[in-house]
C-alpha cells in the first residue's frame, strides 16, 4: 500500500495515466477511463476552446474532476514560446500548475525538440509549474531536465501512436539508474505485453492514449493495460531470476539415487 506514485505534491495509487483523444464517442471514453483504474487524465489544451460558446455538452464535461486529476498538455507546440503560452492558458483556465510539456521538432515522427524543451522547462519551472517533460530516451537530456527541476521525465517508448512498444530498453534502463524523479514512459505502447515489459524496466508509470482509443474494445483493452501495469510493477519489485546460458533442473538432485 506504500508503493505509490508521487509527482510533485500529488500522490497516485495507479501508475497508469490515460488520454482523451481519438475516442469514437464520449461514452466510450468514460467507460475506458473507468476500466483503466487511472487517477490522472491528460488533456490537450489545443482541443479545449475556452472562448467557444457553450451550446450543449462539451466532451470535457464527461470527465469527473472529483475523481481524476487533470493533466493539461502542450501537444502540438513546436517552439518553447508556444508551449509556454499554452501552459499559461491552462493555468488561467483553472487547471492548476500541473503541465505535461511537449515541444515537437518534426511533423512526421513527432519526435521532441530537446533544445526547445529545455528552454521551456527552465521558464515554466521558474514560474512554479509542476512540469512532466515528454522527451527522447537520451540519458543526458533526462539528467538536464532533472537538474532544471522537472517533476517527472517522460521518454518515449517509440513514436507517438505507433504502437510498437519499447524499441530501445537499454536507454530507458540507463535513465532509470541515473535520475531520482519519477520516470514515466510516454508514447508508443500498443498492447498489454508492451506495458508489462516497460514496467519491468523499473519505470514508475506509463501514459497512453492511442492504444486504448483505437482498440477494437477500448474498455476491455484498458482493463488489460491496468493489469499489465500492475503485473509489470510487481515483477520488478519482486526481482526476477538471473538469466543463464544452460538448463538448470527445477527439482533438487541432492539425495536422488545415482547422484
Amino acid at each position: 500500500m506504500d508503493d505509490v506514485l508521487k509527482i510533485g505534491d500529488h500522490v497516485f495509487r495507479s501508475r497508469l495515466i490515460v488520454g482523451t483523444g481519438k475516442f469514437s464517442d464520449a461514452d466510450t471514453m468514460v467507460r475506458t477511463h473507468e476500466a483503466s483504474g487511472a487517477e490522472m487524465v491528460t488533456v490537450a489544451m489545443r482541443r479545449v476552446d475556452l472562448d467557444a460558446p457553450r451550446e450543449g455538452e462539451h466532451w470535457f464535461d464527461h470527465i469527473d474532476r472529483s475523481r481524476f486529476t487533470i493533466l493539461p498538455n502542450t501537444a502540438g507546440a513546436y517552439t518553447a514560446d508556444e508551449a509556454i503560452r499554452i501552459a499559461h492558458l491552462a493555468r488561467a483556465a483553472g487547471f492548476g500548475d500541473l503541465i505535461k510539456l511537449e515541444v515537437l521538432g518534426d511533423e512526421r515522427t513527432l519526435l521532441p525538440d530537446v533544445h526547445e524543451l529545455l528552454r521551456a522547462t527552465e521558464v515554466l519551472v521558474g514560474e512554479g509549474f509542476t512540469v512532466l517533460a515528454y522527451t527522447s530516451d537520451d540519458l543526458i537530456t533526462a539528467r538536464r531536465l532533472e537538474q532544471l527541476g522537472v517533476a517527472a521525465v517522460m521518454p518515449l517508448a517509440s513514436p507517438i501512436g505507433s504502437g510498437r512498444g519499447v524499441l530501445n530498453p537499454l536507454p530507458i534502463r540507463f535513465i532509470r539508474e541515473s535520475i531520482s524523479v519519477p520516470l514515466i514512459v510516454d508514447a508508443g505502447v500498443g498492447t498489454a505485453s508492451h506495458a508489462a515489459e516497460a514496467m519491468e524496466l523499473g519505470i514508475d508509470g506509463i501514459l497512453m492514449n492511442t492504444a486504448l482509443a483505437l482498440a477494437a474494445d477500448p474498455p476491455r483493452m484498458a482493463r488489460a493495460m491496468r493489469l499489465a501495469v500492475e503485473a509489470g510493477r510487481e515483477a520488478f519489485m519482486a526481482g526476477r531470476m538471473a538469466e543463464k546460458e544452460y538448463a538448470s533442473p527445477s527439482s533438487p538432485t541432492q539425495g536422488v539415487p545415482g547422484k
